[in-house]
């Protein structure tokens, strides 16, 4: 596969969901605090799927949890579709949540909803309007991702697999501008993987859906609009396919 190495001088006059310039990120408190993320500065593009790679505790997971308001930015800037999240409210955080989607590697299901009742969850965030019709749109996204004769189960009665589809409806019902894959097919066989992956990357094109997933998974790599490689907590690569 042939790539070339992005280039940010060139990027001007282009739609970006998420913008980050100098982020650094620290764990701990005085002489136990350590630096995770050192001055991080990316732009993903609108209704583009980006994968973010690197071996375990570099750093991955930690910046799309910053990008995705699950943890406070304290020094640098992240701009997420328009707000900024350093020294951000809560009420401004809150609204951010409700514009974005996510998938983690444990599917967190409550066990005692069925899948079409977990995907209904999806969309609690939104308030009473967008639940009128949740049983419709649950149902549409779990028919698109292969359950539609699993709509009643209760997770017990799914495979690891299964459940993992059921939380990626449940993170489309609402029909989020920004994704954020946190492993999304690390329990999925090869073909769900990659059904999974080919539906975020259509919706980017469809509907403007944006994707920022972290994986391990080889198999999907082509399906990419941009790869970033992180590694103790820098980012040492950022390419981009050429089709």
């Amino acid at each position: 596969m042939d790539w070339t190495s992005r280039k940010p001088d060139e990027e001007l006059d282009i739609d970006y969901s998420i913008v980050v310039k100098d982020l650094d990120h620290f764990y701990g408190q005085g002489e136990a605090r350590i630096q995770v993320l050192f001055d991080i500065n990316i732009s993903i593009e609108r209704g583009k799927l980006t994968i973010l790679r690197g071996a375990s505790g570099s750093g991955k997971t930690t910046l799309l949890t910053l990008v995705g308001c699950l943890r406070r930015v304290e020094e640098g800037s992240v701009n997420l579709l328009g707000t900024e999240l350093n020294n951000a409210n809560e009420d401004a955080l809150v609204f951010s949540r409700r514009r974005l989607g996510f998938i983690f590697q444990a599917h967190n299901l409550h066990e005692s909803l069925t899948a079409i009742q977990n995907v209904r969850m999806g969309l609690e965030v939104h308030g009473k309007e967008a639940t009128k019709n949740w049983q419709v749109a649950a149902e549409h996204l779990l028919t698109l991702v292969g359950l539609k004769d699993r709509l009643h189960y209760l997770p017990g009665t799914l495979s690891g697999g299964q459940k993992q589809r059921v939380a990626v409806a449940r993170a489309l019902v609402g029909n989020p501008d920004v994704v954020f894959a946190d492993e999304p097919t690390a329990a999925l066989d090869s073909e769900s993987g990659l059904q999974v992956v080919t539906m975020l990357k259509q919706l980017g094109k469809e509907r403007g859906t944006t994707t920022l997933m972290v994986t391990h998974d080889d198999r999907i790599l082509n399906l990419a609009d941009r790869i970033i490689t992180i590694d103790e907590g820098r980012i040492i690569a950022d390419v981009v396919p050429q089709n």
